[in-house]
């Protein structure tokens, strides 16, 4: 049967793939996606998940679904089908971000006290109270634990300064004057251990 008589109500993953492409495209051409050891390690296990677990079960439910006849009113075939898409879109994803991984461990610079990749800065905005962030890969960013991507204009701003520096951050709200208060690396042994 035609493509044209099927109704499909997702979008083409090819041009989903290619925003995404765009998307990380935009961020300045970076050459490299940055993550430390943690980060690449669930990512890692995210896909093995899919491929060996999520996608041969649902390849089974969509087999078993099609056997069952008429696939137009075949809610597990079309929801099965649907979840494959997504699913096989991920897998793209992951693999592409996988492939372009480099692996950088916080763990290496204890001691350091300029901020690099994978340092947490504890800094003080406009002589306020102590504010900490942690910045960390684009796949990485958890506001809720206040881990920031490296290509953030906060840990743009913070990177390559040291313990005592006073820096400006342009913000929505006008300009904020940070001073670093502190800047830590052991943070990723602390929390996670050997895991390299």
């Amino acid at each position: 049967m035609s493509k044209a008589f099927v109704k499909e109500d997702v979008e083409d993953d090819d041009s989903l793939e290619d925003q995404d492409t765009q998307t990380l495209a935009g961020l300045a051409g970076i050459p490299k996606n940055y993550m430390t050891p943690i980060g690449h390690q669930n990512m890692k296990s995210e896909l093995l998940n899919l491929l060996n677990v999520e996608r041969p079960e649902i390849v089974r439910i969509v087999s078993w679904a099609a056997s069952n006849g008429d696939r137009s009113e075949n809610g597990d075939y079309l929801y099965g089908k649907r979840r494959l898409r997504e699913i096989d879109r991920r897998i793209r994803h992951l693999t592409r971000r996988l492939d372009r991984a480099e692996v950088v461990d916080p763990g290496l610079q204890i001691g350091n006290d300029q901020v690099f990749f994978g340092a947490r800065v504890e800094f003080s905005r406009n002589g306020g109270e102590a504010e900490a962030i942690t910045i960390v890969g684009i796949d990485e960013v958890d506001p809720g634990r206040r881990r920031v991507s490296w290509v953030s204009p906060i840990a743009k701003a913070l990177i390559k300064s040291r313990q005592g520096d006073l820096l400006s951050l342009r913000t929505p709200q006008g300009v904020d004057e940070l001073e670093i208060l502190d800047v830590d690396y052991a943070w990723f042994a602390k929390e996670y251990g050997d895991v390299a």
